[in-house]
């Protein structure tokens, strides 16, 4: 098993676009695998939206339970505005992490927090949805990691193929 692990768990997400947003975030941060609970999405899931067919090379399951899915050497982490829960600014990422968000709709339920390791929250004004949690939490991890790809070429491989906007060096100005 990889030494450095990122999980996405959602708890019965009811939104395919959603769903959708979630696995593009996970393809932009390299986490391993998303799994989903709950019927709701898989009966939406023809209304797909990973534009990026993210999909194609990241696992997208659906399990009973996300818990019992997961290694036994995985942290579990749920990101949720629980009273109680450490700020995201706070909070260092175990190198092998499960997080779990619950539906847009809900919480996660309090027997999954009561088995977390740790549950943490973005501390917003109001709340996010899914797939913007997510991506805030995916890039808060990447932030804090020593792995981090910086530089031109990760530029020119991830932008769009229209896009040719460069930042001008103090001799060009």
């Amino acid at each position: 098993m990889k030494d450095n692990l990122a999980i996405i768990g959602l708890i019965n997400p009811k939104s395919p676009e959603n769903v959708g947003a979630v696995m593009r975030a996970v393809g932009c941060y390299q986490a391993d695998e998303v799994l989903y609970t709950g019927t709701r999405y898989d009966r939406a899931a023809k209304f797909t939206t990973d534009t990026k067919s993210v999909s194609e090379h990241t696992p997208l399951r659906g399990v009973s339970s996300i818990l019992e899915a997961i290694p036994q050497d995985v942290s579990v982490v749920c990101v949720e505005l629980a009273l109680g829960a450490t700020p995201l600014p706070h909070f260092s990422h175990p190198e092998k992490a499960v997080y779990i968000f619950g539906p847009e709709d809900g919480s996660i339920p309090q027997e999954v927090a009561d088995q977390a390791d740790h549950v943490v929250y973005v501390p917003t004004i109001g709340c996010m949805n899914l797939a913007a949690s997510v991506n805030v939490l995916l890039y808060d991890r990447l932030a804090k990691s020593e792995a981090m790809v910086t530089g031109d070429e990760l530029i020119r491989s991830s932008r769009d193929n229209r896009n040719k906007l460069k930042v001008k060096s103090a001799a060009e100005a």
